[in-house]
Parts: structure tokens; sequence; C-alpha cells
């Protein structure tokens, strides 16, 4: 419960920064920032080396083996960081943009600051602590929207947002650093260390493959057509990935211990992560039905007029977004059995053809790039269903049919949202949302009585929200796996 109210307070302190600095701050603002993390943000990944999640997923951590990690950690932070100051010359030249040289030179302080909280954060998701997780993210979140917001208001423009993420940076070490109640010993060569560097490597190498994959269209659009344009995508995509993130991370910070203490458990292991399945998958692909319906009057009151290019972009990448989270699941088994080197294998794979097609796309501009990464993320979700169901004993037939249930409930009510919604003037945004809201709630209660089992996801999920606001003296309780 504390994880959920915790995630919940997150949201508005992040959907509250969104359309603050949206009204404050231009798209060429956000296009700038956008340049640079596009670039760098695959050093966050060779800084964390996949030893988080290893130290998080392996059975036991010994305290040697704690330390070590730690100053891996630091190290490849430090490392990551000067190699970030070291190249803002090259980024600069890369999209002929002065401008993104001094934003990249600050942003590298941020590695080394996730660098020395990373394994802090990492033991507190062992010892199932996650309202200290949410406080961490919560209050960094806030402090870091008000130092944007008084950047934004001092006419700082583009600063303000880098000022928003060296505040998130600072903030979330300290706490993390607190809450955590550890001191970091000296390193050892005494600790097995190999392990924690298998899975970690395999996995770093894979997120990285990811990050380039989700990354290449920012890389192209801004270089091809600038940080307005970027700006506008970077919006829409931006949008996306709140509930994304949002209802993902901690879905997979509660997921990830649970079924790795399971993975023996073949029945309880598949229940359990069936159950998680069909909570994230309602829960987002609803959302996103819903926002693309009414994209028009939604964005305009949210972010203001001069946004409007962002609507059909958002549009297009909500049908991403909706078989994404149908595809976390695989992710929680590749993670959960220790499958990093598979999963490496299927994203060097799978994420290949993702970039060739987002290139292709970038042929139409940013509409097309949109619509190809929409495409390729399509393609890609029975793909890794079919490729998890040849190496491991996960319920792979179940999994596909969740997500297909959920695709075809909301999106058919979210087109019936779009339609009874244009009958009425374009301008008037409120009556716009009223009537979608309710054109698309009528098909869901009738699918509720009528589809017996969307009525049994209803009812499951129901259950668990139940059960999680019953125990919710102890945040361990959201993790407790059914028996």
């Amino acid at each position: 419960m504390t994880t959920m109210l915790g995630q919940v307070g997150k949201i508005v302190v992040q959907f509250g920064g969104i359309i603050l600095l949206a009204r404050l701050l231009s798209p060429e603002d956000y296009g700038l920032l956008a340049m640079v993390l596009a670039v760098i943000g695959v050093g966050e990944i060779l800084r964390d080396f996949g030893l988080s999640t290893a130290s998080i997923q392996a059975r036991e951590v010994t305290a040697a083996q704690r330390n070590n990690l730690f100053w891996m950690n630091t190290g490849l932070g430090a490392a990551c960081g000067a190699a970030a100051f070291l190249s803002a010359s090259a980024i600069g030249s890369i999209y002929n943009e002065d401008r993104a040289v001094g934003i990249a030179q600050i942003l590298a302080v941020t590695f080394l600051l996730n660098g020395i909280s990373a394994q802090f954060r990492a033991q507190l998701n062992r010892d199932l602590r996650f309202g200290y997780i949410a406080i961490t993210d919560m209050g960094s979140q806030a402090l870091g929207l008000f130092a944007g917001v008084v950047g934004a208001l001092a006419g700082w423009g583009y600063w303000a947002l880098v000022m928003q993420q060296m505040t998130i940076g600072v903030v979330s070490t300290i706490l993390l650093i607190t809450l955590g109640r550890w001191f970091p010993g000296l390193p050892t060569r005494k600790a097995d260390m190999k392990p924690f560097l298998s899975f970690g490597w395999a996995l770093m190498a894979t997120q990285a493959i990811g990050y380039v994959s989700r990354n290449v269209d920012s890389l192209i659009i801004g270089a091809k057509f600038g940080a307005g344009s970027l700006g506008l995508y970077n919006r829409a995509f931006q949008l996306l990935m709140l509930p994304l993130s949002q209802v993902s991370a901690p879905a997979t910070t509660v997921a990830l211990p649970v079924l790795s203490r399971l993975r023996d458990d073949t029945d309880r292991y598949s229940s359990f992560l069936l159950r998680g399945q069909t909570i994230l998958l309602h829960a987002i692909i609803g959302i996103f039905a819903f926002a693309c319906a009414q994209a028009h009057p939604l964005i305009v009151l949210v972010l203001g007029e001069q946004w409007l290019g962002t609507v059909p972009l958002f549009q297009i990448l909500s049908i991403a977004g909706c078989f994404q989270a149908a595809g976390y699941a695989v992710y929680w088994v590749f993670l959960s059995k220790g499958l990093t080197a598979s999963n490496l294998r299927y994203s060097l794979v799978s994420r290949s053809g993702l970039i060739g097609v987002i290139t292709l796309g970038a042929l139409w501009g940013p509409p097309g790039v949109a619509a190809a990464y929409s495409l390729g993320l399509a393609l890609m979700w029975p793909f890794s269903l079919w490729w998890i169901g040849r190496i491991s004993n996960a319920p792979v037939k179940q999994m596909f049919f969740n997500g297909l249930r959920s695709i075809v409930a909301y999106g058919a009510a979210g087109g019936l949202s779009f339609i009874a919604s244009t009958f009425v003037p374009t301008d008037l945004y409120l009556a716009r949302l009223g009537v979608g809201t309710a054109a698309m709630l009528a098909p869901l209660v009738m699918m509720y009585f009528l589809w017996p089992s969307y009525r049994a996801d209803v009812v499951g999920i129901w259950k668990s929200a139940r059960m999680a606001l019953k125990k919710r003296s102890s945040p361990s309780s959201l993790a407790t796996p059914p028996s």
C-alpha cells in the first residue's frame, strides 16, 4: 500500500511538472535537453552495468559482495561522467547545436551521483522496503520540479530543465544514503563477484541495445529536423512514458524479487506472473486507449495551444505503449529466471529490426518515426512470447491471451470514445472529454456482463486491490505471492 501511495504521489508530481513547465518553456527548450539525453543516456546503463538488478535477483548477497558492488558502481559512475563531459563537444557537433555542449557537461555529474546511490537502492529493494523507495522517488521529483519551475520563472529557459535533472539526482542520492542506513566498507578480492558480473554484463548489453532502439528516433529527429520538432516529439514520447514507467517500474520492483524466489515453484510462479501481468495490462492499456481517443482536448488543456503538434504523434505512440505494456511480463521472466544471456540474444535480433524500421520511418518525418516505432513494438510482442516459450516453462499462451484481451477490450472502447467525441465542437474541450468518457465506460460495462474472461480479469484485479488495502500496515504485503 505504501508503494502504491508513493507511486501515486510521484505520478501527481511528474504530471504536475509536465503541466507547469510546458506552459513556461518552449518546445525548443525541451528539444535541446532531449538531444543531449538521447546520446549520454546510454552511459547510465553502462554506469549500472546490470549490477543493481544482479544484486536484487541474487539469492544471497554477503557484506563483502555488497561493498564491492558499491565501489564498482561508483567507479563506473565516475568513468561515465568523465566520458560524458569530454564528449560534450562531439554531441554538439552531431546536432550542429552549440547549446548542447554545456548541457552535456553539467549533466555528466549525475552519473557519479547515480553510481554512488545504486546499491543503496538495490538493498532497499532486496529488503522489500518499498516505502523508503517511494519516499525517495516522490521527494526527489517534488524538489526537482520546484527547482525547475523557479528556473523557468526566472527566465532561464532550457537551463531550468537542467536544474531540475540535477536536483533530482542530488536529492535522490542523499535520501537513499540516509534511509539505507548502511556505510560501505573497503573493497576486497576475497568476495566472489563472478555471478554478479556474468549476470550484469549480459543485462547491461541488453539494456544498451534497448536504449539505442528507444532513442534512435530522438537522435534522427534532432539531427534532421532540429530542436523544435524534437521538442514536440519528446513531449509526446514523455506523455507515453509517464504511465508506462510509473506503473511498470513499481510493478517490476515488487514482482522481480518475488518471482526470483518462486522460480522453482512452477504453479505459484505462473499464478503470480499472470496476476501481475493482468493488473499491469488493464491499468496501462486503459489509460492509453482513453488518452489516444481524447488526445486533442487533453493536450490542449494540459500543455496549452503551443503543443498542438504533439497530438498526432501521441496518438500514434499510444499504440506502441499498449504493446510495450503487453511485453513487460516477458521481461520479468527473463530476469527472474536468470536468462540474461538469452535476453541479450533476443534483444540483438528484435531491437536491430526495430532500429531498421525506425530509420526507414524517418523518411516521412516525425509522424513516420512514431508509426515505425509502434509497428516495431507490435511485431516484437508475439515474437518475445515465442522466444521465451522455447527456453522456459512460462505460461506464454495465457500471457498472449491476457494481452490480446486487454488490447481488444480497451481498443474497442477507445474507438467508440473517439467517434462519440467528434459530434462535439472541437473548441468545447471539457464537453468532448465528458462525452468521450461516457462513451468509453459504456462498452466496458457491457463487456463486464457479456465477456466472462474480461469479467474474471476485473474481479481478480478488484480482489488484489482489496488485499493490498487490507494489508496496508506492511509494504511487503504487496509482494506476497499467491498460495
